[in-house]
């Protein structure tokens, strides 16, 4: 039998007498997680309807990917930073009562748990999970020991290919004594129900090297967040960074010559700082070539107990900022600063208020700001679930130099520009500058591509890079279409194409590589691509 508009409203009213009845009730997961058992049993027959009644939370996958955060258990950090705090048994940095660190605790740490027990609260809550963007927390993920690093991600790997099937292995704790194979899990996963399409691990600038970045390549990473803080060498020296601001910008060059996107995590009112100094910092970020992060974390500077900064506040050797003056400073910067190449994914720290001592203490503070705030960053463009089938699309490009390199960011936006459909970022390496003097080839000592790789030293030489295509609206379904969402009705495709002319055309390259999620290769081998060196290359 069907599900009718009677039994929606038969759900809802049930809720309401549970609420007056001073009982707890059932949660759209709750009654999705009924829903689906009844499916399968034949009782009921699916209702799009019912479906559309029980989505909750639809932000979380209208970027077009499903996030799934994952925390590493605690181990030794390098770090002697005065703001982080130091509690037993967790990763440095984080507390037990974070959402994301009581979601780890719950699963003992087990990458394998948190996978799918995040894939299927995703699920119970109505999303599509097809399209996983994997984000490893826990801090510096560089320092841990490398046969931890191989099976903490194998098993993201196998949770993400076995999600449906094997759930009684999460039941019934059957994880132990199972041998890592990465390469055959990132196999698998090429054809999975559930594709890992973006790996993202945290590290410090002064731990990127070319070893490393081969390391990484090997996990599957695609983008790296870089824990800058500031670009200030005596506000680092002062917070006992252990790092300067040259290590940063080596970092940053490193990791776009490979390929990578980054994401620079910055802290306004450190000590040592003040507004006005930080708003000159993000005016640098994205005015030098130096820098240029293609996203940002802004975590505001807060005080919390056992950390070293608690101990100055209290002496009144440090003042922390106030709400209304963060707030300020951000509307600001994101009206005056922040170009539409870059897509601000955080703007606070998820901390409870009941830990925070000193400092901001807004957890939502994008949506306060949402009506006042003028910003042309990528997350405010996107256009979510604002997809209008056959509404125009135009293609726009925006040239920038970058750590001594040429980046070309591609676009599909709505004529003014407000609406963003899809992107590509394409980088020219050894290119400072884009004119009609550069579109000629380059000779070969010219152009030194990426720091040579022990697997495969030619792979990005002399080849243009791709570090990122992406079709946002809401998540659709893998070879499926949805007329409510842009994707998969070939702006990426398109995108690829004119990249691929312009490397050639502009800048006489007969190469093009592509740093694929595990879980797109398939995507792109459809392009004509192959996979050499975990990078997905293509002779045009």
């Amino acid at each position: 039998m069907g599900v009718s508009k009677g039994d929606v409203d038969f759900l809802r009213l049930k809720k309401d007498i549970c609420k007056k009845l001073g009982v707890q009730p059932p949660t759209n997961p709750d009654l999705r997680e009924v829903y689906e058992k009844m499916v399968a049993r034949g009782e009921i027959k699916r209702s799009m309807e019912l479906e559309k009644a029980l989505f909750s939370k639809r932000v979380r996958t209208e970027s077009g990917v499903a996030v799934v955060a994952v925390l590493t258990k605690s181990y030794p950090c390098p770090g002697k930073c005065i703001y982080c705090p130091t509690e037993k048994d967790m990763p440095k940095s984080y507390l037990s009562n974070e959402p994301a660190v009581m979601r780890a605790i719950a699963a003992k740490f087990n990458p394998y748990r948190q996978v799918q027990n995040r894939l299927r609260a995703l699920e119970l809550n109505g999303h599509k999970v097809e399209k996983v963007e994997l984000i490893v927390m826990g801090g510096t993920f560089s320092c841990l020991p490398k046969k931890y690093q191989q099976k903490f991600i194998t098993e993201c790997f196998r949770a993400c290919n076995e999600y449906g099937k094997h759930e009684s292995r999460v039941m019934n704790h059957e994880l132990k004594k199972r041998q890592d194979d990465l390469f055959k899990e990132q196999k698998r996963n090429e054809k999975a129900k559930c594709r890992i399409i973006g790996l993202t691990l945290e590290t410090r600038p002064d731990y990127i090297d070319a070893e490393e970045i081969v390391s990484f390549r090997k996990l599957g990473c695609t983008r790296v967040e870089l824990g800058v803080q500031s670009i200030f060498d005596d506000v680092l020296k002062l917070n006992k960074r252990g790092h300067n601001i040259a290590r940063t910008i080596e970092a940053t060059k490193l990791l776009k010559d490979a390929g990578f996107k980054i994401n620079y995590h910055i802290m306004p009112g450190l000590p040592g700082s003040n507004l006005k100094r930080d708003y000159k910092m993000f005016k640098r970020l994205f005015s030098e070539p130096a820098f240029q992060p293609d996203m940002l974390k802004i975590y505001p500077t807060v005080v919390i107990r056992n950390t070293k900064l608690y101990s100055m506040w209290k002496k009144g050797e440090y003042k922390a900022l106030g709400d209304e003056e963060f707030e300020k400073f951000i509307l600001r910067i994101k009206k005056n600063i922040i170009p539409p190449v870059v897509r601000i994914a955080r703007l606070v720290r998820d901390v409870p208020g009941t830990s925070i001592e000193a400092g901001p203490n807004v957890s939502n503070l994008r949506q306060l700001i949402e009506k006042e705030s003028v910003c042309r960053c990528i997350r405010c463009r996107e256009v979510r679930s604002e997809y209008v089938p056959d509404e125009e699309i135009i293609l726009d490009r925006i040239n920038y130099a970058a750590s001594g390199g040429q980046e070309i960011f591609l676009q599909f936006v709505s004529p003014d520009k407000k609406k963003l459909f899809a992107l590509l970022r394409l980088r020219i390496v050894g290119v400072q500058d884009h004119g009609p003097a550069l579109a000629q080839p380059l000779r070969p000592n010219e152009y030194v591509g990426t720091p040579p790789l022990s697997t495969g030293e030619g792979v990005l030489k002399n080849a243009a890079l791709v570090r990122e295509v992406h079709t946002y609206g809401k998540l659709t379904s893998i070879d499926k279409k949805n007329k409510n969402s842009p994707q998969h009705i070939g702006l990426g495709k398109k995108l690829l194409l004119e990249a691929e002319r312009i490397a050639r055309e502009e800048f006489g390259l007969k190469k093009i590589a592509v740093i694929s999620g595990v879980g797109v290769r398939g995507y792109y081998r459809k392009a004509g691509y192959k996979l050499k060196d975990s990078y997905m290359v293509k002779v045009i």
